[in-house]
């Protein structure tokens, strides 16, 4: 008889300093998935909150007392002998020098170096959150004068904009393909990173960084589309699609419409309660979208969005 393991729930952290390096720590050998890096936090105790089991656990493992968190994750993972939830909050602000007070190694950590590390099959998703933005920005379509459309373009980028998602998907083949290299160039200028709303062969061809899929070309897959050195995400509307797309390995998702919106007046908005049902639920990091602007940001994260995708929310047209 197969028996399901009690679910250990967990408080962990990704803590930031002020270069951009986040924590990790090493799991002493005899404790499970040990030798492995993690995220430090540890155990809530009985009818203790997510939040005091942080400030406890941060302060007993690492010497340090949490000033500014924010939720970034809720992480649910099954192995074979054991279930844990990880509430995964992000730390920007603390005091004290961090310090392996337990006797376990730590280092910080730059993002793109996290891939180096073994770390246990529940921080995977927490590695891909840590290493997304808190906006995705997805574009207005290009209109008939490119020109207007990338001048905008790079001033949304001077904006801070850091992942993009070029949604074109009425332009011929050709106009399309010279209107990637141009937004391209303009992205790495950046420093931001290009997704292309197309086919999965398509963005791979033209070089971008990834690819976001639509709701039906999610549905339609039965694997992951593009290697790991890619980004894939999707559009999802239902519980069900948020979950297939974390079956497939895909590395986020985007929920919608959270709000109402202009574009879509008929669409039913989802909500806020709708929106935490889906990201506790989800295996990868959940942008809000659907009526988003950057002062809904703090109720997004309350939620446990990764953060917000919008057009016009975060898009700086001519004469703004």
């Amino acid at each position: 008889m197969n028996i399901t393991p009690a679910r250990v729930h967990v408080a962990a952290a990704a803590i930031f300093d002020d270069r951009g390096r986040v924590l990790i720590s090493r799991r002493p050998a005899h404790l499970h998935q040990g030798d492995l890096w993690e995220f430090p936090g540890g155990k809530l105790e009985p009818g203790e909150s997510v939040e005091s089991a942080l400030h406890r656990e941060l302060y007993e493992e690492l010497g340090i007392r949490v000033q500014a968190a924010r939720r970034l994750i809720r992480v649910l993972h099954d192995y074979h002998d054991k279930s844990v939830l990880l509430d995964v909050w992000r730390v920007d602000n603390f005091t004290g020098t961090a310090l392996g007070c337990e006797g376990q190694a730590i280092e910080w950590v730059s993002i793109d170096a996290l891939g180096g590390y073994c770390f246990p099959a529940a921080n995977t998703p927490i590695i891909k959150a840590v290493s997304l933005p808190d906006r995705y920005l997805v574009t207005p379509d290009p209109g008939p004068d490119h020109d207007v459309f990338l001048n905008e373009l790079e001033n949304t980028l001077a904006c801070g904009i850091s992942l993009v998602q070029l949604r074109a998907r009425q332009l011929p083949d050709a106009v399309l393909r010279a209107l990637v290299q141009k937004v391209q160039q303009r992205c790495r200028q950046a420093g931001a990173r290009l997704l292309l709303n197309a086919e999965p062969a398509v963005a791979a061809e033209l070089g971008v960084d990834g690819v976001h899929l639509t709701s039906a070309r999610l549905r339609a897959l039965s694997a992951r589309p593009l290697d790991s050195g890619q980004l894939v995400g999707a559009s999802c509307h239902t519980i069900e699609e948020v979950q297939y797309a974390g079956d497939l390995g895909l590395d986020f998702v985007v929920v919608s419409p959270v709000k109402q919106t202009t574009s879509h007046p008929d669409a039913r908005p989802l909500g806020y309660g709708r929106l935490l049902q889906m990201t506790e639920l989800a295996t990868v990091p959940v942008y809000a979208l659907g009526g988003m602007q950057p002062p809904d940001m703090d109720e997004a994260f309350r939620h446990g969005a990764q953060g917000i995708a919008a057009i016009s929310g975060l898009w700086v047209a001519q004469g703004q």
